[in-house]
């Protein structure tokens, strides 16, 4: 019977998105698992396995349709021997591919269209992403009676980790939590959205020109709209002493040159985080109705400005990466960021996000946090700047960090003890190599 291949939902919180192109055209012979079209979502192209083999009968939405909901069906896949002629039929809708989620993730956002969760045994069949069925295969599981959590029941890698996690007594794994993006990209229950604005009137007589939302301006807009109407924000403000740690990057990147290592201060501030974060663990939570959430990482996410809009990919396990690993890793992740490449997993989840500023010559300035993170430190420029020392004047560079806190989940002396942690690895960089 003629499948229905559907719009797949390439994130847990994707709701549209853009058919950016077909990688295969009408006629073509597909087997599981083949890249069959690249999807542009809110942060990124992603491409598209097929879940089933047979020849691509039709193509109901053309390459370069934007706005296509999930679940809507954008192609109609053909079985052996059949035509164009049966799929007038009623036929059945192949299970769109969805992402490997994330632990934990963080911008609390309106939850995604989703498809209702079915058996994923249909006649005796199962449907699984061909990553789960590799992966079930390898730890000698069967799949059959499992309830997937993607779409149509699909099983996912998530649901088959979960049932290796959960051990051979463990029920069915349960439906990944929602994930989130950017601030300034673990999982809460997510905040219910405020009513849409109505669209402000042009001055009268004023000439303009209307450039149409992207997908990503508006998810960036919906959220850090929830953030700031839901979350009690309070500030916390220190300026931090620069010399000693500019002078062991100099000294480091003299010795790294070879090696073809080159620190930036952001590499340092994220190393000094993910070490304030393992000292003062509470801080690496976040708010949900039913309890404290506290997360058993160190992920750090970081901001990267990219066209249009923002991403935070993350530095995973940060606390245990060297620096050199971390700027490694930094630079990577930030060209993929964008180059539109990076993959959900890659920005979805963190514990606690950076905002770098410091690079346009930005003083100070206070972020929003990235639901449900707890916490986004804000970092100004290295500046030299007058200050007393024992009784005289002297010049010191220093730079200004501003850490924005959910109070409900980190009060001020804890707050506070933060960043007298991180005040002491930024000024006395050598305690970050031990």
């Amino acid at each position: 019977m003629p499948i229905q291949i559907l719009m797949p939902a390439l994130s847990p919180t994707m709701t549209e998105g853009t058919l950016a192109r077909w990688l295969k055209a009408e006629g073509d012979a597909i087997k599981a698992g083949q890249v069959i079209a690249e999807i542009e979502t809110d942060k990124a192209t992603m491409e598209v396995e097929a879940v089933d083999e047979g020849v691509l009968g039709k193509i109901i939405i053309p390459a370069g349709t934007a706005g296509v909901k999930v679940n809507e069906p954008i192609a109609i896949l053909l079985g052996e021997g059949e035509s164009m002629a049966d799929a007038a039929k009623p036929t059945a809708a192949a299970p769109a591919p969805a992402p490997a989620p994330v632990a934990a993730a963080p911008v609390a956002a309106a939850p995604a269209a989703a498809a209702p969760v079915a058996s994923a045994s249909s006649a005796g069949r199962v449907v699984a992403s061909p990553l789960a069925k590799r992966l079930a295969e390898q730890a000698g599981l069967s799949l059959s009676g499992v309830r997937g959590s993607g779409p149509n029941g699909r099983i996912v890698k998530a649901d088959v980790e979960a049932l290796i996690a959960a051990g051979p007594a463990a029920p069915a794994p349960a439906v990944a939590a929602p994930a989130p993006v950017v601030a300034a990209a673990p999982a809460a229950a997510p905040v219910a959205a405020a009513p849409a604005p109505k669209p402000a009137a042009p001055p009268p007589g004023q000439a303009f020109d209307m450039v149409p939302h992207t997908s990503m301006r508006k998810v960036i807009a919906r959220r850090l709209q929830e953030s700031k109407q839901t979350v009690p924000h309070f500030y916390l403000t220190v300026d931090l002493a620069l010399d000693a740690l500019m002078a062991l990057r100099a000294d480091l990147n003299a010795k790294g040159e070879k090696l073809g290592i080159k620190l930036s201060v952001n590499d340092f501030v994220i190393r000094a985080v993910a070490l304030a974060m393992k000292q003062k663990p509470d801080v690496n939570a976040a708010w949900s109705d039913e309890g404290m959430l506290r997360f058993k990482q160190v992920d750090v996410s970081v901001a990267v400005a990219i066209p249009g809009g923002l991403i935070t990919p993350i530095i995973k396990n940060a606390d245990q990466k060297a620096l050199g690993q971390i700027s490694q890793e930094m630079k990577d992740l930030a060209k993929r960021a964008r180059d539109g490449k990076l993959m959900p997993e890659e920005y979805q989840g963190g514990g606690f996000s950076i905002s770098n500023l410091g690079m346009y010559g930005i003083k100070q300035f206070s972020a929003i946090i990235n639901p449900p993170q707890s916490c986004i430190l804000a970092v100004g420029a290295g500046e030299q700047r007058p200050v007393v020392k024992n009784g005289a004047l002297a010049v010191e560079t220093q730079m200004t960090c501003t850490l924005s806190v959910d109070h409900r989940v980190v009060d001020g002396a804890l707050g506070a003890e933060f960043l007298q942690v991180l005040k002491g690895l930024i000024e006395d960089p050598l305690t970050m190599m031990l």
